[in-house]
């Protein structure tokens, strides 16, 4: 696809977004399941700080080493990681 009008780069957007979207809910269930696998209740085991700089320090660096923002990525992954840790509260805490 030659990106050589903005409509063109509108369609790549959306494509990159397919596969975007995919990827989150790959992460999603594996979020999920991290969230199952914790004791219940334990919200100093779901919030995990130390994890969660190690995780952004890991992107951070493949975002350089392949051309993006580092921060953007680390924006984005923040992002990401706050939303996922709720949902893996819910999961956590819900009724087993």
């Amino acid at each position: 696809m030659t990106l050589d009008s903005l409509d063109a780069v509108r369609a790549r957007i959306d494509e990159l977004d397919a596969s975007i979207i995919a990827l989150i809910a790959q992460r999603q269930a594996a979020v999920v399941r991290a969230g199952e696998l914790k004791p219940s209740g334990d919200a100093a085991a779901v919030r995990a700080p130390a994890r969660v700089e190690q995780v952004v320090a890991k992107a951070r660096a493949r975002a350089t080493e392949s051309g993006a923002s580092p921060d953007v990525v680390e924006q984005t992954y923040r992002a990401m990681i706050g939303a996922f840790i709720d949902l893996e509260h819910g999961v956590n805490s819900a009724e087993r």
